[in-house]
């Protein structure tokens, strides 16, 4: 589905990804860990599409498609969703609204009409409930006064809604107690299927508890340093990163 290789990413000038090779398949969970600055959510804003960051060298394919040759919206199009870090507030656009537009953007681009009122409201509850989301949350406007689990719970909303092929979740586990991680996590693990695949990029193990990666991945100083299985998480999570960097002489 996704195959990244030899990235390497800047911007205004300071390289942050220094050669990334990366591949995820349908059905597949994979998880990105690393310490502050390491460019976890570089690499997320880079195959997201990001234009403030400038792609080198390497090259990214989505479904054997070239995914760099392709604008963000084009790739949120083509299935690619990102859980950002810190949500946007949007006042004035009620949630409802902008998961209505966002759909019928999504049917444009594969030459489908608007979807049907009635349609929009029964898959809207079925992914609320999902969700535990009361009905009233619809006519908020977008994330404006949401607390940080309000926000996040919105993101796997919209994610619900927009059936995507790959979600990348960033740092989604910020700012959410523990009952909020849970309903996030059930939300996630509940749209699995061999047909989509999610990158889930986090510091820490906790989420890793309730979301099971199929693969676990180290990103150092702009480089994927070490992958492993759901145990690799575990032994960060009870040594820290020094001893990645040690083992590695970085």
């Amino acid at each position: 589905m996704l195959k990244i290789e030899n990235l390497k990413a800047e911007i205004d000038g300071i390289k942050i990804l220094k050669g990334i090779n990366l591949t995820v398949n349908a059905g597949e969970i994979h998880a990105i860990m690393g310490p502050n600055g390491s460019g976890k959510s570089t690499l997320s804003s880079v195959i997201a599409g990001k234009e403030e960051y400038e792609v080198t060298d390497g090259s990214i394919t989505f479904n054997n498609e070239d995914l760099l040759e392709l604008a963000p919206e084009e790739r949120a199009n083509e299935g690619i969703f990102l859980s950002f870090q810190y949500p946007v507030e949007i006042p004035g656009i009620s949630v409802s609204n902008f998961i209505k537009t966002s759909l019928n953007e999504q049917r444009k681009f594969k030459n489908l009409d608007p979807i049907a009122t009635s349609e929009l409201l029964r898959l809207m509850r079925e992914k609320m409930k999902l969700l535990n989301i009361n009905q009233g949350y619809l006519s908020r406007n977008m994330n404006e006064g949401f607390s940080g689990g309000e926000k996040k719970r919105n993101e796997i909303f919209q994610m619900a809604m927009l059936n995507p092929k790959l979600s990348i979740l960033d740092e989604t586990d910020s700012g959410l107690d523990i009952d909020a991680l849970k309903i996030v996590a059930n939300g996630v693990n509940t749209l699995k299927n061999n047909e989509n695949a999610t990158i889930v990029i986090t510091h820490y193990q906790r989420l890793l508890d309730y979301i099971v990666p199929d693969y676990v991945h180290i990103l150092h100083n702009g480089k994927i340093v070490k992958s492993g299985d759901k145990n690799l998480a575990l032994e960060m999570e009870e040594r820290g990163y020094e001893w990645i960097t040690k083992e590695k002489n970085l």
